[in-house]
């Protein structure tokens, strides 16, 4: 009497036009088992394919279905692995760029039928539609990822995003403003509605959403220090409060006197429109916002900036370049690039390196002329001790 045969073990025939066939019941990754067929030229090429698939249902690893696109994938992927794992501006970001470049491009290609070169030939044809290399790298991440999560649940054999190479990024120079320059800046915005804000982005560093998230529970002025918990960000075209960028974004730091002192004078303000307005105020806790309380846009908060660099005749700048100034100002006056990194809430120095490269370069150039003058022949120190700092 034969024996049952096990899942996955399977039979082979050969069918009336030549052809062979394998069939065997697999795990179907919901609990039960289904009926995977198996093609070939000849009975070797399917007995292979069938010991493949034997193998993988001994380890209980499903088998993929031919029928599933890559856009059925994706929609699964973000729904229940993505969403619930991520902040939610992670998340609209993710989907932005299957909705609207992955899956109208590749979303009709079976999952088990994409290739390294379909791949590429979406990257390419994205950069001659205009897109540019920076957003071309973002769908090319977003796919490496899903597509690894199908590696993982052995949907496919392979991650063919990863056999790819991303389009070459124009790194961005970094120009911000001179401290004259921030100075005559300040100046000129001295009794405007949203001064304290631009002195806390010139001298924290931190990101407009980080600053346009910030309540008044989160400053304590009598002691000089910041905490950054939300960010304010736009979603959808509506503004959401989430989490910072990274766990190291969630950060205290000591502001300046300066910047604590128009913190004050913004409360201040804050105060004699309320009580103008009376019960029209949006009672949120932010400390910036508009003139009845409720958060700032971000679009808005960019305009009044860049019309007030026109106004006074400064170069044009982006409002996170406040951020590099910031940055800039720091490492150029001799501050740890782990103090900035900490500031900055970097989620590395490395990051932090890398990004100000410009002023790094700038520093070793002193800190060799320092050497040179420590011990160089010619020194007056080489004569006697020299007190070095520990550190």
């Amino acid at each position: 009497m034969d024996r049952k045969r096990a899942n996955g073990e399977g039979t082979i025939f050969k069918r009336s036009n030549g052809r062979y066939v394998a069939a065997a019941y697999v795990p179907d990754g919901k609990g039960g088992t289904k009926r995977k067929f198996l093609y070939g030229k000849d009975h070797a090429e399917v007995q292979q394919k069938l010991l493949k698939l034997r193998s993988a249902a001994q380890m209980g690893i499903p088998a993929s279905d031919d029928r599933t696109t890559l856009s059925t994938f994706l929609a699964e992927w973000l729904e229940d692995t993505v969403k619930p794992t991520v902040k939610g501006s992670t998340y609209a970001g993710y989907s932005s760029l299957v909705r609207v470049h992955i899956s109208p491009k590749l979303g009709k290609v079976a999952l088990g039928k994409l290739t390294p070169q379909m791949v590429e030939r979406f990257q390419n044809e994205r950069l001659s539609a205009g897109c540019s290399p920076r957003n071309v790298q973002y769908m090319r991440a977003v796919l490496r990822v899903a597509l690894g999560k199908a590696v993982a649940w052995g949907l496919v054999g392979r991650n063919v995003a990863d056999l790819v190479k991303s389009p070459a990024v124009r790194r961005y120079e970094i120009h911000p403003l001179s401290a004259e320059q921030v100075r005559t800046f300040l100046e000129g915005v001295r009794g405007d509605r949203l001064e304290a804000l631009y002195v806390a982005a010139f001298t924290t560093g931190l990101r407009q959403g980080e600053l346009l998230g910030l309540t008044w529970q989160d400053l304590n002025l009598e002691s000089g220090t910041l905490t950054v918990r939300q960010a304010l960000t736009r979603q959808k075209g509506e503004g959401r409060f989430d989490t910072p960028k990274s766990e190291r974004s969630r950060r205290t730091i000591t502001i300046p006197a300066m910047t604590t002192a128009a913190f004050e004078l913004h409360l201040q303000t804050i105060r004699e429109e309320k009580k103008a307005i009376g019960l029209d105020w949006v009672p949120v806790g932010l400390v910036f916002t508009t003139g009845t309380g409720e958060p700032l846009d971000g679009h808005n908060v960019r305009h009044y900036f860049q019309r007030h660099l026109s106004r006074l005749k400064l170069p044009h700048q982006r409002f996170h370049d406040t951020r590099h100034a910031c940055a800039t100002f720091l490492l150029s006056q001799g501050v740890p690039a782990r103090v900035v990194s900490e500031m900055l809430g970097h989620s590395q120095v490395s990051l932090t390196l890398d990004t100000y490269s410009h002023v790094v370069t700038s520093l070793m150039k002193d800190a060799a002329a320092r050497m040179d003058q420590l011990l160089s022949p010619s020194s007056p120190s080489t004569a006697g001790t020299v007190e070095i700092e520990a550190g």
